[in-house]
């Protein structure tokens, strides 16, 4: 029977040929590296309208570093964010598709397997563009919230990307309105909507070692919503720091029988509109990253200030764990 017929989508027959899969790592790091200019609400996103090939060009990168996944530039647009800079209606949407197709391009040149195409979004508070995706707390409803997220949801997966990833989100009520949302859009578009992994931002480690989501919520009663979600493939943490992410690991897999996902910072963190602290060696990031797998994280990658040799190193750590299986 093929794994069409037994009903594996493309992460489930990644996964089942490959330990865990490799995400890609710090998208602005790279462009940054690049000379380009991010200093903009739409950060990342601006690129779409100003220099695409200079995503193509970070896209292929991540490409040939091995990343298995690669996520569009997608994190910070959002239908408002995109007319606020001129846009009409139409050509917002136009460019949120666009995101897919641009980084779908870059994979398909690739040798077989390509990698999958993650959709990415980021929560209302990249939107705002102040932080507010490291506090949460907005003071919004679930139905507000829902509102917000379905125009560039449904943008973002009628252009076909393998996986939607909703990353960084710190607010527990937006977590349910994702839950609703992803309900609504279940019955609305079937097997067309996109599995998507549900990544959350943390507050910072208390004295009391509980692992709370950004606005202060226990982070399994955060997630609980979303753990049996049908379209939820996976769940965990992004743009932590790395010796934050086993305890969150820890915490999840108690709760959940799903792939765990995992991409923390570099060890930098941010503080007050810039990075402090050291970034760790990309084999020390690796050597961390074997206790995420050990606990069930089956995507890991990297977020802010991670670059090509983070991912380079999780690869060669995905093919020693496989040599010893």
């Amino acid at each position: 029977m093929s794994a069409e017929a037994d009903g594996m989508d493309a992460l489930d027959r990644l996964l089942a040929r490959e330990p865990f899969a490799v995400l890609d790592g710090g998208l602005a790091t790279s462009l940054e590296a690049c000379g380009c200019d991010l200093d903009d609400p739409l950060w990342s996103a601006r690129l779409l309208l100003d220099d695409p090939e200079a995503l193509r060009t970070v896209h292929r990168r991540w490409r040939d570093a091995g990343a298995d996944i690669l996520a569009t530039a997608s994190y910070q647009a959002s239908l408002p964010g995109l007319r606020a800079k001129g846009l009409s209606e139409a050509r917002a949407k136009a460019l949120l598709r666009e995101s897919v197709t641009l980084t779908r391009a870059a994979a398909d040149e690739a040798n077989a397997p390509r990698p999958l195409i993650a959709a990415s979004v980021g929560s209302y508070g990249a939107y705002l563009a102040d932080g507010s995706e490291y506090r949460g707390g907005y003071g919004l409803s679930v139905e507000a919230l829902a509102d917000f997220h379905r125009p560039r949801l449904l943008e973002l997966a009628a252009a076909g990307p393998d996986l939607i990833a909703f990353e960084t989100f710190p607010d527990a009520v937006e977590l349910a309105a994702l839950a609703e949302l992803l309900t609504e859009l279940l019955t609305e578009l079937g097997d067309t909507l996109p599995r998507a992994w549900i990544s959350a931002s943390l507050s910072p480690p208390g004295p009391d070692r509980s692992v709370r989501l950004a606005d202060g919520t226990p982070l399994t009663k955060a997630l609980a919503p979303l753990t049996d979600h049908p379209k939820v493939a996976a769940l965990g943490v992004n743009c932590v720091g790395p010796r934050e992410v086993a305890p969150a690991l820890e915490v999840l897999a108690a709760c959940t029988d799903r792939p765990l996902v995992a991409y923390p910072n570099s060890g930098e963190r941010w503080i007050d509109r810039g990075w402090s602290g050291a970034a760790l060696e990309p084999n020390k990031f690796a050597a961390l990253a074997e206790r995420w797998f050990e606990l069930g994280a089956r995507l890991i990658g990297g977020c802010c200030r991670t670059n090509y040799a983070h991912i380079q190193a999780l690869v060669k750590l995905r093919e020693r764990i496989a040599a010893a299986t």
